[in-house]
Parts: structure tokens; sequence; C-alpha cells
């Protein structure tokens, strides 16, 4: 075997060593979310609410006393002081039951979620049945603990997976495409896939709907590519349907400005009309725009909560304060503020900001008409935190899905140094016939 190592081992060699390294955290992942999707997976399993509620509650009691455990030891005060899981433990679930057994008890019953939340509110989570459905297997197989954990390693292994191939298809060398696996995993995408929430998931099939670009537009399959894309925005309309929302509008509207861009040079140079490339282009548009249309249609026929829910959500701390009466002004208000404030801390601590530039480069410079269609799913990052300008919320979990411009585009960027430096390329597909962007 030549030095080389092939880019299948190298993959499930990345994959396996980021599964090993999530061993280290098996418990204290979970967010204010987790419960709601752990008590709807529960609930499909055949749980009663009351045994959803208390495995979902143990769970979340657990880690929150693990975390415990692991701040004393370290702490310089407190280090030598007795184990307070237990005491943690039992308090944390005298909080929740306190919560919830009034709920249970008044008939707050309906829907697949445990009533930890008003109606109004986990009525925003029973309309995300994608998440819940995926993990039923595995609690099935593995228990609470370890089916969420098991989880959360499948999809950000997944996610980094996809990411090699989109790059591959992009005629990015196996070392190049290989090291945007593993920036997939280090980078905020992979320890926000490994959360028990719904951003890994979104994560996996965004980068599904832009690999389909790809099969699309650099390795002649048309047929599949679409049926990917389409098949995608599906999936996220079942896991979070603002997400395939955004992102069918941004695949429209990037296939739209290709198209007209490679209309426009052709029309000047050949007096001429689009060829086939620009079809492929336009049809990508077309399946983007299908699924934003297809999504409102069927949020409205499903009564979802709509975007006034939503907004008063955000406006009135999940539904505990009186609703507002001009709620649009308001956002309008809290929109400007918190740009203005995501700009100051991004002048701070810059490496976000660098990280989108230098991918956007490589984008829009090395990928061709995929680097504009990678761009567009990056940016339903910034429209999810948009929708949301909370500036407290945990992790900055929702701009989460810009990091796959820098995690796609960096390596794309690199590419023409590691060809020079004359490492061997096999033959990828067929040549791009969509040409650059710009």
């Amino acid at each position: 075997m030549s030095g080389r190592v092939p880019g299948a081992l190298g993959v499930l060699v990345l994959a396996a060593v980021f599964a090993v390294l999530q061993l280290a955290n098996v418990t204290g992942r979970d967010t204010p979310d987790t419960r709601n999707y752990l008590s709807y997976a529960l609930s499909l399993t055949g749980e009663s609410k009351h045994a959803a509620a208390t495995a979902t509650i143990d769970y979340v009691c657990a880690s929150r006393a693990e975390r415990a455990r692991r701040d004393q030891s370290v702490h310089v005060v407190r280090f030598h002081r007795a184990d307070p899981s237990a005491e943690v433990l039992a308090e944390c679930r005298e909080q929740e039951w306190a919560v919830v057994r009034p709920r249970l008890a008044a008939g707050q019953t309906g829907g697949h979620t445990v009533p930890y939340m008003s109606e109004r509110f986990m009525a925003i989570f029973e309309a995300r049945p994608g998440y819940p459905v995926f993990l039923v297997p595995f609690v099935l197989a593995f228990g609470v603990t370890w089916g969420l954990w098991a989880a959360g390693v499948v999809i950000a292994v997944v996610g980094g997976v996809l990411v090699f191939l989109i790059l591959r298809n992009l005629s990015v060398p196996v070392p190049l495409a290989l090291s945007g696996q593993a920036l997939y995993y280090v980078l905020p995408c992979g320890t926000t896939a490994m959360r028990p929430m719904t951003e890994g998931l979104l994560m996996a099939l965004t980068l599904a709907a832009v690999w389909g670009c790809a099969l699309v537009l650099r390795a002649g399959r048309p047929r599949a590519g679409l049926a990917l894309v389409a098949g995608s925005l599906l999936a996220l309309f079942t896991v979070k349907h603002s997400q395939a929302l955004f992102l069918g509008l941004c695949l429209a509207a990037a296939g739209g400005v290709i198209a007209l861009r490679r209309y426009r040079r052709r029309r000047r140079r050949l007096r001429g009309r689009g060829g086939p490339a620009s079809r492929d282009v336009l049809a990508l548009a077309a399946v983007g725009l299908a699924g934003a249309a297809v999504t409102l249609l069927l949020a409205r026929l499903l009564h979802y909560p709509s975007e006034a829910d939503s907004l008063q959500d955000l406006l009135t701390d999940h539904f505990n304060r009186p609703d507002r009466k001009h709620p649009w002004p308001e956002f309008w208000q809290l929109q400007g503020n918190f740009w203005v404030e995501w700009l100051r801390r991004q002048a701070w601590q810059p490496l976000f900001a660098a990280a989108l530039a230098a991918g956007a480069w490589g984008a829009l410079r090395r990928g061709g008409a995929v680097g504009g269609f990678l761009v567009a799913a990056a940016f339903t990052g910034i429209l999810t935190q948009a929708g949301h300008p909370d500036i407290n919320i945990w992790g900055e979990r929702l701009i989460v899905l810009a990091w796959l411009l820098p995690v796609v585009g960096v390596p794309l960027l690199l590419a023409p140094g590691v060809r020079r430096g004359r490492v061997p390329l096999p033959a990828q597909g067929q040549p791009d016939r969509a040409g650059a962007v710009g």
C-alpha cells in the first residue's frame, strides 16, 4: 500500500477518535430543551406521561448532580468538602416535580411532551417530531443516558462524513477533505451536535442538502442530487420547520442569483441563452422554492405555531408574562440592539468573524456554484439567530449553522496550495458544468 491513507479509512479513523473522546462526557450535556425532546421520545415508545416525566427528570437531575460534583472537585475553596451529588439530585427532583406534578394533576396531559411549561409553549415542541423519532431506537436499545449519548455520536459523525463527501465532490484532495471532517468535530459544530437537541440533526440535514447541490453540479447526478435536496427539506420540516423554510428560501435565492449572473455573462459573450448548467442551477432553486412553499402550506394545515407565536414567546419570556400589544416595533428595536452588541463582541473576539470571512472566500472563489449554495445554507444560521435576538441564549447554538461555512470553505481555500504540493488527486466525477459564481 502506498503512503497515502485511503479516504474511507481516514473517515472511519476520525469518526472513531471523535466517538472515543466523547466518552469523557457521557452526561452533563443536557440543555433546557432536552427534557422536552426526551419526554416526547419516551412517549413515542409507549411510556405514560408519569413514567416519561420520571425518566426525564431523573436524567436531567443526574446530569445536574454530576456537573455539581465536577465543579466542586476543582473549586479552590470547596474542593475538600463532601460530594454534593445526593443533595443536588434530591433538590433538583423536588424542584422539577413541583412544576410537573400539578400540571399533570390538572389534566395537562395532551400531546407527547411532559408539561414542564404552559400548553402554549409546549406546542412549539409538539411541532418538532423529527428529532424525538430519531431518538426512539437509541433510547429503546441503550436506555436514556447511553441512548442520548449514542444518538449524539451518530448525528455528529454523520455531519463530519457529509463534510468529507461534499469536499471530495468539489475535487478537494483527500487530506484536506479529512481536515474538513476534523474541523466539523473540533469547532462548535461537533460540540453542539453532541447536545441532546435539534441543532445537530439540523446541521446534518443542511449538509445533506449541500451535498445534493454538489451531486447535481459537480458529479453529474442531477436526479439523485435533486432528490437529496428535496428529501433534506422534507426531513427538516419534521425536525424544525423554520429551518426548512429558511433553507428553502436561501437555496432559491442563491440559485436565482447564480443563474442570473451566468445568463448576463453568457449574453455579453455569446449573445445566447443559458445552457444545461444554468438549468441545473434553476432546478435547485425551484426545489428550494417549492420546499419553502410546502413548508408554509403544511405548517398552516397542521396548525403549527406561527411567527406571531414565536414573537410572543421571545418577548414574554416563554409566555410567562402577558402578551405584548405591539410586538413588532419592540422586536425590530431589539433586533437592532442585538446586532450592535453582537458585532461589538465579535470585534473583541473576532475568531468567528474571521472564520466566516475565510470560509466565504474559499466557497465563492474555489467552490464554483456549489460554493454559492454553501454560503446560502450557512446563512440560515444568521437568519435563525435573527429570529431569536436574545444575546443570553446558551452557547450561541442558534447561529451554529453558520460554522458550516468555514468547515467546508477553509479546506476549499487551501486546496490549490495542496495541489501544488503534488498531493495525488484521483479523478472525481465530471468537471464543474456550473462554473464559477462570479
